[in-house]
């Protein structure tokens, strides 16, 4: 089972922190569908050092979405350590994460992120700091290199252990990749025979199928599964069955999805006001409509809707003109 200090997770499955998508709202909604470890979207600790009220927001934990971790970044390691100590103390969070994968230029000009992955020493200072002043485990989530001449995975992953990191969640891809190509998961088999502390894989997990073959052929102590799960947390409860019973369990249909995503819009309505809750929902919205029938024709009225009642509504009647049966037969 996989284990982060003294946080134990019921399965090995993790939603991974993704930016401008993991608030509580989608985080709690996929607690519920199962995940072992819920991980929240990067904040900013010069955001967090300067109180500034959009980004302390951010850091808003649910309990029912625990254990969580909370992923900050940034350059500068007084500021890191700052932001590190801020959020030991005045949050819910179980795991403090470090972010060094952000491949976007915005956040690497800035020394952050993806940048620390041509530095093992400066991530074995970072980390050494952070873990010197807070008590919760601290963990790093990187990518396996900056370019393909710049693969250093192993020493870094190495760094974070040294320093005293408790885990690294590896993407198998370098941040000149940004998201094209394909995952190298041999990195990953050889970051986890390297170290002693967990690895968590990331990277091309798109189904329960995917997510059993990453942990058998990296050996990896967890599985991170990021972008197929938005408008879809049934694969993250899918993925938990498979690796457990070996059932591939079915698609939901289209009424169980629209459900669910209305559930989620009133829970951003809850964080937020409805304007900029239902504004935030379009994106998730056209997910979760992705393998429902006759989708097309309500994905561009989507962006004109301004209120709650405008998407129930929405959304609503175009389940009443699909069939009520799942998207695809159960497989035993």
């Amino acid at each position: 089972m996989l284990k982060i200090g003294n946080i134990e997770m019921k399965n090995p499955v993790v939603l991974a922190p993704m930016a401008g998508v993991c608030n509580s709202a989608f985080r709690l909604t996929v607690k519920e569908f199962g995940a072992g470890l819920v991980c929240a979207e990067m904040v900013s600790d010069k955001g967090i050092v300067f109180k500034n009220e959009k980004t302390l927001n951010m850091l808003y934990i649910d309990e029912r979405e625990k254990p969580l971790s909370l992923q900050i970044f940034g350059g500068g390691k007084e500021s890191l350590v700052e932001a590190a100590k801020f959020v030991d103390e005045n949050t819910n969070a179980d795991i403090i994460d470090i972010n060094m994968g952000c491949p976007v230029p915005k956040i690497t000009k800035c020394d952050a992120g993806a940048k620390w992955l041509l530095d093992p020493d400066k991530i074995y200072e970072m980390v050494a700091a952070v873990v010197d002043a807070v008590d919760k485990p601290v963990t790093v989530k990187m990518r396996m290199g900056w370019d393909e001449d710049h693969i250093y995975a192993v020493r870094n992953a190495r760094a974070v252990q040294r320093a005293g990191g408790q885990a690294v969640s590896m993407h198998g891809r370098t941040r000149v990749q940004m998201y094209e190509g394909k995952a190298n998961w041999d990195i990953i088999r050889e970051v986890k025979q390297s170290v002693d502390i967990p690895i968590i894989g990331n990277g091309d997990v798109q189904t329960p199928q995917d997510a059993k073959r990453m942990l058998e052929e990296t050996g990896c102590d967890g599985v991170m599964i990021g972008r197929a799960a938005l408008g879809d947390p049934w694969m993250i409860y899918r993925t938990i069955k498979y690796l457990e019973t070996g059932e591939l369990m079915g698609e939901p249909s289209a009424r169980e999805k629209i459900d669910v995503c209305l559930l989620h819009l009133d829970r951003l309505i809850g964080l937020k006001s409805e304007h900029i809750a239902v504004r935030e929902m379009r994106k998730h919205a056209a997910w979760y409509l992705k393998g429902i029938h006759g989708n097309a024709k309500v994905r561009n009225a989507i962006n004109e809707c301004n209120t709650r009642e405008d998407l129930a509504l929405l959304l609503n009647g175009l389940v009443e003109e699909v069939e009520e049966k799942p998207l695809s037969t159960q497989v035993g």
